[in-house]
């Protein structure tokens, strides 16, 4: 094994010393501090009850942002904690006018589709048709397509930086511009690149981003993150808030007046829990280097495609590092129960269909647990382990 400084990381996990753990763009492995972080949570409330809010929880939504500021290339004070993404993007979609001419919103085929319910159902109430480019090959989508859907009907586009079933990194910067020249406002939903991929708000261009301390930033549920460029907030509120965003909340005044900055977007009461084991994961990769996790992340997908190619197997992953996020996905005959057999065999992964086991190694995965995963589906399909599983087929989430 060649030498990796980035292994020194690996006892931070405890779940890393009981199996190979390759789901972290699913749900990232658990940091060993969160349970301590919990239990200043539960003695501050068991200790101080409702003097909690004053104590720290009134500025957490905020004070956690600045803890993902810096990973997404963002200042202080520019990052507000959502409970879920869908909410975010719902509360960013709210703030804008949708009136002709500038009725439309762009999204691609391909968009993560919790997101993608949240445009369908709720932007038409509001006076907006949605534009979806398609995928020429299920895998990608060209960014010289979604500028062409682009034009002075668009008040907004709303995509995925890197998609959840291909890690198809998309041309978000190329996007973005050329929606500003057309007018538009750009909604960038990064939850599978932060954490994986440099990320930089300002060299993207995007107007908002969102995403979540879920999956790469070992954060755990409930911490999702609503970015808007300063020159939004000045311009824009939102209609979907609540009195967090109000700028005297605790006058509970019947009239909204929206608090200056990011505060204004966010929302009713925040899920607390969540936000004390939301900063544990991220202040580990800041300390690992997003750098080194990209190189070490494309040197061992790379690895994995290899071993794909040398058994036949359909990779549905770009094979361009510069294109690809941290995810590798290929397909094997009886796909979804080799999945579950590697689950038995403490290999956890996950399944989709339409791209097959999906397999994520991050900055804590040595190279003999990508070789390893690989090996097993090797054992798992010559000796028919697979078929212990046929009559419980189900997906893996």
């Amino acid at each position: 094994m060649t030498s990796d400084p980035l292994l020194a990381f690996r006892g931070e996990f405890p779940i890393l010393d009981r199996c190979t753990y390759l789901v972290s763009n699913s749900l990232g492995a658990m940091p060993r501090t969160v349970p301590d972080r919990l239990a200043e949570y539960v003695d501050l409330w068991a200790g101080r009850g409702v003097r909690a809010w004053a104590d720290a929880w009134w500025e957490m939504p905020v004070r956690v942002g600045d803890e993902i500021a810096p990973l997404i290339g963002a200042s202080a004070g520019e990052v507000v904690m959502i409970p879920n993404v869908s909410n975010a993007q719902a509360t960013v979609l709210s703030a804008l006018d949708y009136s002709a001419p500038r009725d439309t919103i762009v999204m691609s085929a391909l968009d993560f589709p919790s997101v993608r319910y949240v445009y369908d159902h709720l932007a038409p109430r509001l006076g907006a048709r949605v534009v979806v480019v398609e995928s020429d090959d299920g895998v990608s989508i060209d960014a010289d397509k979604l500028c062409a859907a682009i034009d002075e009907r668009t008040r907004l586009v709303a995509i995925s930086h890197v998609l959840f079933r291909s890690a198809f990194i998309v041309d978000a910067a190329t996007v973005a511009a050329h929606a500003h020249r057309m007018g538009a406002l750009v909604s960038l939903d990064a939850y599978h690149s932060v954490g994986i991929i440099p990320v930089d708000v300002g060299a993207i261009g995007a107007d908002f981003l969102t995403g979540g301390v879920l999956k790469w930033l070992c954060g755990g549920p409930g911490g999702c993150f609503l970015w808007a460029s300063p020159a939004m907030s000045d311009r824009y509120a939102p209609a979907l808030t609540g009195w967090l965003a109000h700028a005297r909340p605790f006058a509970f005044e019947p009239e909204m007046d929206y608090a200056s900055g990011a505060a204004r977007w966010l929302g009713g009461t925040p899920a607390i829990p969540a936000l004390y084991t939301a900063t544990e994961g991220a202040r580990i990769v800041r300390r690992a280097g997003i750098a080194a996790i990209r190189e070490k992340s494309v040197r061992q997908t790379t690895r994995l495609i290899a071993l794909a190619d040398e058994r036949g197997y359909p990779v549905t992953v770009p094979r361009d590092p510069a294109r690809r996020g941290g995810t590798v996905a290929f397909d094997v005959p009886h796909g979804a129960e080799v999945s579950q057999e590697l689950l038995a065999r403490d290999v956890v992964i996950d399944y989709r269909p339409d791209a097959g086991i999906r397999i994520a190694p991050h900055f804590y995965t040595t190279d003999d647990e990508v070789d390893r995963v690989v090996h097993e589906v090797d054992d798992i399909l010559a000796t028919g382990a697979w078929k212990a599983h046929e009559s419980t087929r189900r997906v893996v989430t």
